[in-house]
């Protein structure tokens, strides 16, 4: 569904194409999303097909647009379920979810989670929905991109790990089916400490949502 809104959202309006387009999504965000998202997506898209038998593609184009905005929204939502629990020892924080508008990252969504232990701070971020992850996968692949920084395969998911030992600090980046940034970052950590909550994610159930 994001990506029939999105292919709307950059590629402009086929007239013919959009109400098929707005039909199906309406149908589909009836069935997959939670009655109150439902009911806002739904109505915001019947919203659409009204202006547009009525001649009004602007206003079409803004309610497909905030509709868009509604589903990245609820995909986040259903995406926090991917950020692991605490590790033995450590405690989390609420997980968060946030819509970033196309000034950042291109639109998208990111969540977040933070875990703590004494003076050790682990984050978790899942970037996903954006045109600029999308074109990330190039860069991620450039052996450039991946200097001063240890390769290293976790849970069958190419990794690169930075880490100062000075500073007992790092980061752990990895790109997931050429859909989802997934950064790991700690401070007062030790390397271990990263790798292990970087398994801790599930690439797998990842990878089918």
């Amino acid at each position: 569904m994001l990506k029939l809104l999105n292919k709307i959202k950059t590629k402009g309006f086929n007239m013919t194409k959009i109400v098929k387009t707005l039909t199906y999504i309406t149908t589909a965000t009836l069935v997959l999303s939670t009655p109150i998202m439902a009911d806002d997506i739904s109505d915001t898209l019947e919203e659409a097909l009204a202006s547009y038998k009525q001649g009004d593609v602007t206003g079409a184009k803004e309610d497909v647009i905030y509709a868009l905005e509604l589903l990245k929204q609820q995909s986040g939502n259903t995406l926090k379920e991917q950020l692991p629990d605490a590790l033995e020892g450590w405690e989390a924080e609420e997980a968060k979810s946030e819509t970033a508008g196309a000034g950042m990252l291109g639109g998208g969504t990111v969540l977040s989670r933070t875990y703590k232990k004494d003076k050790s701070r682990v984050t978790i971020e899942i970037i996903t929905d954006s045109p600029l992850v999308q074109g990330l996968g190039s860069m991620f692949a450039n052996p450039m991109f991946n200097s001063g920084g240890e390769i290293k395969r976790i849970n069958r998911e190419k990794a690169t790990i930075k880490y100062n030992k000075k500073n007992k600090s790092g980061e752990i980046t990895l790109m997931v089916d050429k859909r989802f940034v997934v950064n790991v970052k700690g401070t007062k950590v030790s390397k271990e400490d990263l790798i292990e909550y970087t398994k801790a994610i599930d690439f797998k159930a990842l990878k089918k949502m």
